[in-house]
């Protein structure tokens, strides 16, 4: 389109996108009283985000926390008005559980989330003007009754020096009690406590969160450990465990020791569970859930691992989400402690160098599997939380993956990715002749296309948008193909004159991000014009 062409064709095109542009704010005079999150990212729940990071050594502190504040800079941003209130609570759920005393020790690093990592995450939200106070770190395990009350001697202290230094929270509550020094019986609703009713739980009837988890006026950032467990590879959904109280927070024992709880604590589960459980174990073992026919009760076993998957979605079912990710700095497989397929059996770490995050954390963590070299449709918690509505699929290749480059998501191919292969001891195949190693990788072909899957609908048409500025100096655009092919995107004064170009690339069908470095542009309004094979789109932004 050359100019005349253009400025004839402006009035229809401005009047017809939108009823008011964008507005980019390249300066402001208010305070900030918000943390943005990146635009993108909340824009497409249904999407995971992958970040590569540069870590050459594990015990490399300085190399690390760096990562931690500069994904901080790239996805959060203060804001005026909009996100995340500076008077609300952010509630954040590090994997800080039992390293059987190795705690942040070179040893026992790869148990837990990296505590540089989150050092300098928290430096980066902290820049954002977000206030200290209202920032919480738990982890249920440390209670006082939980599965490793102790752990806050070699975990917690370290973690607790970085808490105080950004002045968050992590042992105290607003009680002014210790988190290692409280019971469930003992703790006061609200203040230490958040309990939850479950509506459609399986096994639970109410569930009691660690506060202010799941209070209202929370934001929730979820950060798992890449490592592998008994469980498989234990992402963003199994870490979401340790919000529960103590005796709540044990998803994985079995049933028969649900059972031996008192009756102070039975009351919150079904009467019924046993019969609920064993229900969908058999209707899952006819629908031929790879490897549920193992025996065992306890999570060795297929009904055992129906229990935990069925425990782990009901306390899910009532998430608040924020942001689920994974750090993969480094990762470990094992049995998600201090067991591996090592020498003296011992677990091996990777320098895998990535950070997987989304809104959704089962979709993150089928990517995550996936990464780990695994097939998802192995796991039959990924069967279970389909089939509760809680992910759309957990085919890998129905799932829209980004590359996450300085802030901008690239929408990238997954199969073009390198992987990690992390040896874990799920449901091992040594029964009826079996004789699978205890460490294996689980990654037999499974036939997606013989589970029921709610595939995302494709864009119909071109669409272009300016997202609000997620970060200091740049704009987001977000813009949608319906078909595969060339496309670019311009923009033009309102004079015609165009004053920027980018993007001119092939493309995938599907939404995609461009950033725009805006310079040294005068204020004033700007013409987003779209090009593609496929169709064209209008967009104004006005830059303040």
């Amino acid at each position: 389109m050359d100019r005349r062409s253009f400025l004839a064709g402006m009035p229809l095109a401005v009047a017809g996108i939108m009823h008011a542009p964008s507005v980019l704010r390249a300066s402001s005079r208010a305070l900030p009283s918000a943390m943005r999150p990146h635009p993108f990212v909340d824009a497409h729940p249904e999407a995971v985000f992958i970040r590569r990071t540069q870590v050459a050594d594990k015990l490399d502190a300085v190399a690390k926390r760096a990562e931690g504040l500069a994904f901080a800079r790239e996805y959060f941003a203060a804001s005026e008005s909009d996100g995340i209130p500076f008077t609300d609570a952010l509630t954040i759920k590090p994997n800080l559980t039992c390293t059987f005393g190795t705690g942040a020790s070179p040893e026992g690093m790869g148990i837990i989330t990296d505590i540089s990592f989150l050092d300098g995450l928290f430096a980066g939200i902290r820049e954002t003007g977000f206030p200290g106070f209202n920032m919480y770190a738990r982890e249920g395990n440390w209670m006082s009754n939980g599965y490793c009350s102790s752990e806050y001697q070699v975990t917690g202290v370290p973690m607790n020096a970085v808490a105080q230094a950004h002045g968050m929270h992590l042992f105290d509550f607003a009680t002014g009690r210790l988190i290692y020094n409280v019971s469930v019986e003992s703790m006061q609703s609200g203040t230490e406590v958040v309990w939850k009713d479950i509506p459609d739980g399986v096994v639970f009837k109410r569930v009691g969160y660690l506060a202010p988890f799941h209070d209202e006026h929370t934001w929730l950032l979820n950060v798992a450990k890449f490592k592998t467990h008994g469980m498989g590879v234990t992402l963003c959904a199994k870490n979401m465990q340790g919000t529960a109280v103590s005796p709540y927070v044990r998803f994985c024992e079995g049933l028969d020791s649900t059972a031996q709880h008192p009756q102070s604590i039975l009351k919150d589960f079904h009467a019924d569970r046993e019969q609920r459980v064993q229900e969908r174990y058999q209707a899952h073992l006819a629908a031929g859930v790879p490897r549920w026919d193992r025996p065992g009760r306890d999570a060795s076993g297929g009904f055992g691992m129906e229990t935990w998957a069925q425990r782990t979605c009901d306390s899910l079912s009532i998430r608040r989400d924020g942001l689920h990710m994974v750090e993969g700095i480094y990762g470990r497989n094992g049995n998600g402690f201090t067991a591996g397929p090592g020498q003296n059996n011992t677990p091996q770490e990777f320098m895998s160098n990535l950070l997987i995050f989304g809104k959704n954390p089962f979709l993150v963590d089928v990517i995550g599997t996936w990464l780990a070299g695994h097939e998802p449709g192995n796991f039959g918690l990924y069967h279970i939380a389909r089939e509760r509505g809680m992910c759309h699929s957990f085919n890998p290749a129905d799932i829209a993956v980004y590359e996450w480059n300085s802030g901008t998501p690239i929408l990238a191919r997954l199969e073009d990715m390198s992987r990690t292969p992390l040896l874990c001891p799920y449901l091992r195949k040594d029964y009826d002749g079996g004789s699978e190693a205890e460490y294996h990788m689980v990654d037999e072909p499974f036939d997606y296309g013989a589970v029921p899957t709610t595939p995302l609908v494709s864009p119909s048409e071109c669409t272009v948008r300016a997202l609000i500025n997620p970060v200091r100096d740049s704009a987001l655009f977000e813009y949608t193909l319906p078909a595969a092919g060339r496309a670019a995107i311009a923009i033009f004064s309102v004079t015609g004159t165009c004053v920027w170009r980018g993007g001119e690339n092939w493309h995938e069908a599907g939404a995609h991000a461009l950033r725009w470095q805006r310079g040294t542009l005068p204020a004033g309004m700007y013409i987003v014009r779209l090009h593609s094979r496929s169709g064209h789109a209008h967009a104004r932004v006005v830059l303040l």
